[in-house]
Formats: C-alpha cells, structure tokens, sequence
C-alpha cells in the first residue's frame, strides 16, 4: 500500500486530541446523536462541531442528518483504513 500522506495526516491529527478519542470511545457502541454526545461530554455545540468535522474529514467517522440533529457513528471502512495506514508506517520490513 502507498501512504497517502495528506490522508493519513488527517487520520493522526484526529486521534490527537483527547476529546476525540473519547467521542470515538462513545461511538463504540454504535450510532449516537450529537446532542447525547454534548450531554456526555459536557462541552460547548461549537466544540463539539469543531471535533466532529475533524473526526468525519479524516473518514473515522461517519454522519447522518435526521431532522436537527446530527447522528455519527465509527465508519468501518475508515477505521480499516486507519489501522492500515498505522501498520505501513510501522513495518520495519
């Protein structure tokens, strides 16, 4: 696999905060609705905003718009995706 270093930055930038790991730690579970995400996590809407853009540019993450509300859930492709990216760089061959 050749790195795609724009992509793969964005992967490393957005497991490199500690809010976003915990939103992805949410996530987990499955689908969650970005207003019981702001009640978990006890941070602004613009914060969250903030995070989740970061977080569904890099592929991570996924989203769905039903009504108001924002819904996000972990994208299988783009955690493969990420796993991947972390084996290339770290294969000592």
């Amino acid at each position: 696999m050749e790195i795609n270093t724009r992509k793969t930055a964005l992967i490393f930038k957005a497991l490199g905060d500690e809010n976003r790991i915990r939103i992805l730690q949410l996530l987990q579970n499955g689908e969650i609705c970005a207003c019981k995400l702001l009640e978990e996590l006890n941070i602004t809407q613009p914060t969250l905003s903030h995070h989740m853009k970061i977080l569904c540019d890099s592929e991570i993450v996924s989203s769905r718009k039903e009504g108001k509300w924002m819904h996000y859930s972990i994208s299988a492709d783009g955690a493969e995706f990420a796993i991947s990216c972390l084996r290339e760089l770290t294969n000592t061959k």
